[in-house]
């Protein structure tokens, strides 16, 4: 499994009210939220993301509510993999309950640019920035969590373990 995009790169300290605000919240619709996603920190997000673009963040990317809209918003946004040094536990858990891939590193963190193309490996946990040739390491997805996202979030994945039963 592999994501390749133009980044999108934000600071430390993402939380949940600026990746999806509040106002917004009265529906679950993920069309719907993927609208406003980012709006209120890059007004232009909505209109500038492709399907498979990156998202890197910071440190404590996802902090603030618990609540699930927040990566449906990223993921509905059509972003592919959102990678931070590190993630708030409780976003970290979602995104992975509701498929959005996620890689903590640090060092891509740090030295990633906006706009740069880059490709990560969720396989082997390489991320290659190919604007500048670098290569960065974070932890591949263990089995468990490559199904879950293969299979589009926690409740599609229990699906078909209900169907295989």
């Amino acid at each position: 499994m592999k994501a390749e995009g133009r980044v999108f790169k934000y600071q430390d300290n993402v939380d949940t009210d600026v990746i999806i605000p509040a106002r917004h919240l009265t529906s679950a619709d993920p069309e719907q939220l993927k609208l406003h996603c980012m709006e209120d920190i890059d007004p232009s997000f909505v209109s500038r993301v492709t399907p498979g673009d990156i998202m890197v963040a910071g440190k404590n990317f996802g902090c603030g509510s618990s609540r699930e809209h927040a990566p449906i918003a990223i993921k509905a946004s059509g972003i592919s993999l959102v990678i931070a040094s590190d993630f708030a536990r409780i976003f970290y858990r979602n995104s992975i309950n509701v498929g959005l891939p996620i890689m903590e590193c640090p060092e891509a963190s740090e030295k990633i640019s906006d706009g740069d193309i880059i490709c990560a490996d969720f396989d082997t946990g390489i991320i290659e920035n190919r604007t500048t040739g670098e290569t960065y390491r974070a932890a591949p997805f263990p089995d468990f969590i490559k199904k879950i996202i293969d299979c589009g979030g926690l409740v599609p994945y229990t699906q078909s373990k209900d169907k295989e039963v």
